[in-house]
């Protein structure tokens, strides 16, 4: 604190204030390599980081696309079907494939045109 400096000459405060100056300079450049070092292990996980980023956004494209292609053979199957419906065919079938389904099979017959006449009994005569 320099209360005990009273009785010091002046070749001892000067070799006082050197020690004073190396220990300072040894402190700061310690300092300064664990400024450097943390710096170094920042930019260290910072670029870990960067490609973990990029590879989640590869993954997220790839998804993406996946999920566009998914919409597409979705609306291809449903486009499908619509024409099957508005087949010019009397009977109309789909066929859908799901393991985890029974097969259902229904046969639509085409409406009649005047069905008061087919109900009626045949003439005989």
């Amino acid at each position: 604190m320099g209360q005990d400096l009273s009785g010091l000459g002046v070749k001892e405060l000067q070799n006082l204030e050197n020690q004073l100056e190396m220990s300072l300079r040894c402190i700061r450049t310690k300092k300064d390599q664990v400024l450097i070092d943390e710096i170094h292990e920042l930019n260290r996980k910072g670029s870990l980081i960067q490609q973990d980023n990029m590879e989640l956004y590869k993954k997220v494209n790839l998804i993406r696309q996946e999920n566009v292609d998914l919409h597409k053979k979705l609306y291809e199957k449903e486009a499908a079907s619509e024409v099957n419906r508005d087949s010019p065919t009397p009977y109309n079938f789909v066929v859908v494939e799901n393991g985890n389904v029974p097969l259902q099979i229904e046969l639509n017959t085409p409406p009649q045109e005047n069905d008061a006449e087919e109900t009626a009994p045949p003439m005989l005569g």
